[in-house]
């Protein structure tokens, strides 16, 4: 929770419930530095620990849109690769939002970890 979200995340804002389990939902929350209330959940369809992700994700505003993530982890040295397919985007300002979106979560996550 300390690093989730787009770079427009207001501190401390971020709350989640996960039940992280192949049928298990989760659903995140957030509010940006605007006020602007966010939420967004999902199903696990697959879940193997330490390898792979793959979940629904749609959010609360639009829940007809729902697209499919699946995030894939493996050894790299003596770190992690991480990857990210994301698919089903209603359309391309959708796929472009996303990008973004998830562009500025993994640089906040890079510097969590640093």
């Amino acid at each position: 929770m300390q690093w989730f979200g787009p770079a427009n995340v207001k501190p401390g804002s971020v709350r989640a419930e996960l039940d992280v389990r192949a049928g298990g939902r989760y659903r995140i929350s957030f509010s940006g530095n605007d006020g602007e209330y966010h939420e967004v959940g999902g199903v696990y369809r697959e879940v193997v620990p330490n390898e792979r992700l793959v979940f629904s994700w749609a959010w609360h505003s639009t829940p007809e849109r729902e697209s499919l993530v699946t995030v894939s982890l493996r050894q790299d040295g003596a770190g992690t690769l991480l990857s990210l397919h994301y698919e089903q985007f209603a359309d391309e300002t959708a796929r472009d939002n996303h990008e973004r979106g998830w562009t500025e979560l993994f640089a906040k996550l890079e510097n969590f970890v640093a």
